[in-house]
């Protein structure tokens, strides 16, 4: 079983900076797509930003400038540096994988558990 191990969410002020950390679990064949989402109080999840295996990025109109994906293959790890917080990008934000475990011929939609991240005014 594949598990998306989330870290770094918290308080933070107006301003601030956060960074989210998102380790898999176990050794990974490959890495077809890895992304953040988030979803506030009474609203739909949506992506905030995705990187592929190629390494190319995108990020929602929200967030960009301000965020910024990246991924650590050697520690199986994709992070997510949150920068200039805003009240608005308060939210439980979800790391989202689709990957090929080594020895696995399939590959695999996994989510993680969430991490809060609360940014005051």
């Amino acid at each position: 079983q594949v598990q998306l191990v989330e870290s770094g969410g918290g308080l933070v002020q107006a301003g601030g900076s956060l960074r989210l950390s998102c380790a898999v679990s176990e050794n990974i064949f490959s890495f077809d797509y890895m992304g953040w989402y988030r979803q506030a109080p009474g609203k739909q999840r949506e992506l905030v930003a995705d990187i592929t295996s190629g390494g190319s990025t995108n990020y929602a109109d929200s967030v960009k400038g301000r965020f910024t994906i990246s991924r650590d293959n050697a520690k199986n790890t994709v992070y997510l540096q949150m920068n200039r917080l805003k009240p608005e990008d308060t939210a439980v934000y979800y790391c989202n994988a689709a990957l090929t475990p080594a020895g696995s011929v399939y590959t695999s939609d996994c989510w993680g558990q969430g991490t809060q991240v609360t940014v005051s005014s």
